[in-house]
């Protein structure tokens, strides 16, 4: 199994970056688990606590919880991530998601690289890297259009947690990366290099036990 682990500020095109990828190699190949599944719980606190956490810190991803996951999928069995759900800030009770054990596994995600207990499973380390003022402008429309959020909490959250969280924590992550795609899903020769990159690996170039 080889798994390829992208990392990236938020709106940097990571997850067009991966389903770019997918769609080359064959969706039958690749199980794609993104790192916003494994966000931490909090049901017992109220939705105004949960709204008001810090969720561009490393600290709020159960990243224990992914890597066991990782290691099921790594000797063939099916693990079941969880279903975040961004309206309420929380879980879903009743939903998971089928992680199939397949020949490749991408994981995408804001700390893919910074954590090292998952750097230690991945094959391949990416990292994309796009200009601030477009992945804020992404961010704006994401949030707004997919999670329900208004303009000022958007702005405020920036301002708070996701830029000082992006200076401290992923842009330093950038230096374990063995590749560097600029722009994200914009950069399709940076993809078709990943995608040849990832081909070649699994004929059978050497790789860590």
């Amino acid at each position: 199994m080889l798994i390829i682990g992208i990392a990236g500020g938020t709106g940097s095109g990571k997850t067009t970056v991966a389903r770019s990828v997918i769609e080359r190699l064959g969706a039958g190949k690749v199980t794609f688990i993104s790192q916003d599944s494994y966000y931490m719980d909090y049901p017992h606190l109220s939705m105004e606590e949960r709204a008001r956490m810090n969720y561009d810190h490393p600290l709020m991803f159960d990243n224990d919880l992914l890597v066991e996951h990782l290691g099921m999928l790594k000797t063939g069995r099916t693990a079941y991530a969880p279903v975040y759900d961004f309206g309420f800030y929380g879980r879903s009770a009743d939903e998971r998601e089928a992680l199939l054990p397949n020949p490749i596994v991408i994981l995408e995600g804001l700390h893919v690289l910074y954590e090292e207990k998952l750097r230690q499973l991945l094959d391949i380390k990416v990292f994309v890297d796009t200009d601030p003022d477009v992945r804020i402008l992404r961010r704006v429309v994401r949030d707004i259009e997919e999670r329900g959020r208004t303009i000022q909490s958007v702005y405020r959250q920036y301002m708070e947690t996701v830029k000082p969280m992006h200076e401290a924590f992923i842009e330093p992550s950038k230096k374990y990366a063995d590749l560097i795609l600029p722009e994200g899903g914009h950069n399709q020769v940076g993809i078709e290099l990943l995608t040849v990159l990832t081909e070649k690996y699994l004929d059978g170039a050497p790789r860590r036990s």
